[in-house]
């Protein structure tokens, strides 16, 4: 557990992992006594220097040169000194202006477009879990005549998802049957997540409505397709060369993993589904993250949600040398406007 510094500590501390972070490059006393406000002198910003790396928020990389923020270092900065940016998007990135500018109406587009918006904001990689179809609940089935020979089944979840399939009429149904096989459904299936819309279930409902089971059978099949589709793991990134262009990640063995756990994507949804924590931005440092292939990272990430339920994450993957204030500030704008454009889809 880190010991609470005192303020002289803490704004030396700020002052080193600030400009560690814009430069990449070891940080000495007489640069920390140019950024110190109250205007120490480089003997005494040392000593001090020297205390952090003995508590171990700092190390020192040569003898020569200066220090560089340990991961506790970067834990302390995060937990007690980080002021995020106010969001002056004043580098061309309005992440609102974006987001809305085409009006897009598909969850998948909002969301790949989304993963790059964040990307280029950050300048880190973005990774954006899409929803689940799976894990999304029935809202509601309906079956649309189109002809004396067919109809259009069409099946909605309470996210969004729209499936829907052309069947053949083998007789023709009144409107009224067709509403009371529909209302039927509809009440036995609400809020079921198509994960619970079982195949057992299903052969209950077609003893239910045997006597209707020659229009209904084709009906069914749109669910039972769906059952039987492979689980749907979607991981969209955006800005995968961003962190491959940070100084960290010059070892040619660093990028071939890197690379390698961009092409896994079970394990990116994974590690998204594993740091999800609804209302709250997550930071993980390094070791903090329970994913080998991470451990030399940071992980940023936050939850989307569309009206009161969760769809996902977002995550921002860089190196521990990230300016955590404006990433932290962007993914909790991007988040909040993700929501609104979900919501209003």
């Amino acid at each position: 557990m880190a010991t609470t510094l005192n303020e002289r500590k803490e704004e030396i501390l700020r002052a080193v992992v600030v400009n560690y972070i814009k430069t990449a490059e070891p940080v000495g006393s007489r640069t920390v006594a140019r950024a110190y406000p109250v205007g120490l002198s480089s003997a005494t910003i040392r000593n001090e220097m020297a205390d952090l790396e003995e508590m171990g928020y700092l190390v020192q990389p040569h003898t020569s040169a200066g220090r560089v923020p340990t991961q506790l270092g970067y834990r302390y900065y995060v937990d007690n000194l980080l002021e995020e940016d106010q969001m002056i998007m004043d580098d061309g990135f309005d992440i609102s202006n974006s987001l809305s500018a085409e009006k897009m109406r598909e969850i998948e587009q909002i969301i790949t477009y989304s993963t790059r918006v964040l990307s280029q904001a950050t300048n880190q990689t973005s990774l954006i879990m899409g929803p689940q179809f799976k894990k999304s609940a029935f809202h509601q089935i309906r079956i649309l005549p189109l002809d004396d020979k067919r109809g259009l089944v069409v099946l909605i979840t309470d996210t969004g998802f729209i499936k829907n399939k052309v069947i053949n009429l083998q007789q023709q149904l009144s409107q009224t049957e067709l509403h009371q096989v529909v209302s039927y459904l509809n009440q036995k299936l609400y809020g079921l997540t198509i994960d619970q819309v079982t195949t057992s279930l299903i052969n209950e409902l077609k003893r239910d409505l045997f006597r209707r089971l020659e229009i209904l059978e084709q009906a069914f099949i749109l669910l039972e397709e769906s059952l039987k589709e492979e689980k749907q793991i979607r991981v969209f990134l955006g800005g995968t060369t961003n962190i491959l262009n940070q100084p960290e990640f010059r070892d040619v063995d660093k990028i071939r993993r890197m690379l390698n756990l961009f092409e896994q994507e079970p394990l990116l949804f994974k590690i998204l589904e594993d740091n999800s924590i609804e209302d709250d931005i997550v930071v993980k440092i390094g070791s903090e993250n329970e994913f080998e292939d991470i451990k030399e990272c940071t992980l940023i990430t936050g939850t989307y949600r569309i009206h009161d339920k969760t769809l996902g994450t977002v995550g921002v993957l860089g190196p521990t040398r990230m300016d955590y204030g404006r990433v932290i500030s962007v993914m909790r704008y991007l988040v909040n406007h993700l929501n609104k454009s979900l919501s209003s889809s």
